[in-house]
């Protein structure tokens, strides 16, 4: 589990395809109390640790991460700088929200505004996953923890503070980036107990 707060910028420094994609991730993390087989989100993407040095640790791609992911999207070029996260120790402050690593999907950013100073960035997420995300509610985008301001349809808004583009890859967005999307484990709950009820409310009333 992860809480969506970025801790590191990570940069990919090389990209083979073994059956898998496999990366080499450099990164500024201690690695030497990073043990292989621990989880670390790589722009809000859960991945596992199976070789490391002293400032890279290596990491194996599904196809289905592919596909569900901005890697398969945009794909990984060396170079490309990453959000990063440790995994979520007992303890830890949770100064984000709760974030799985399991992106749920791909959205992409369709405008981008200053506004004060602070920049505003609209996306668009897919039709399947739009319902779950709520004025005032929490997602991760990139891995990052971030506020929606409003909803309109299969669009929604958030605002990106100076220190949130200092401190992350937000400082580069442009419009039409894939973006991985989570929505909040809460909220995906919550829409699945409504449909619960209405389906056994429906079945009561035949």
């Amino acid at each position: 589990m992860f809480t969506g707060i970025i801790t590191d910028m990570g940069e990919v420094r090389v990209v083979e395809m073994r059956g898998d994609m496999r990366a080499r991730i450099g990164c500024g993390y201690d690695m030497a109390g990073v043990d292989l087989g621990a989880s670390i989100a790589c722009d809000g993407v859960c991945l596992t640790v199976i070789a490391k040095g002293a400032d890279w640790f290596d990491v194996d791609i599904s196809a289905e991460t592919l596909s569900k992911t901005n890697i398969g999207a945009n794909g990984w070029a060396v170079g490309k700088r990453l959000n990063l996260e440790r995994a979520l120790k007992v303890g830890d402050e949770l100064g984000g929200h709760i974030v799985s690593g399991h992106v749920d999907g791909v959205a992409r950013i369709v405008a981008a505004q200053d506004q004060g100073d602070s920049l505003r960035l609209t996306f668009e997420a897919p039709p399947a996953l739009a319902r779950f995300i709520a004025p005032k509610g929490s997602v991760a985008l990139n891995g990052t923890s971030l506020t929606v301001n409003e909803v309109e349809g299969n669009r929604f808004g958030i605002n990106l503070i100076p220190h949130t583009r200092q401190v992350t890859t937000w400082a580069t967005a442009a419009t039409g980036d894939a973006v991985n999307l989570e929505i909040d484990t809460l909220a995906r709950y919550v829409a699945r107990l409504a449909e619960a009820g209405a389906a056994d409310t429906g079945t009561a009333t035949r």
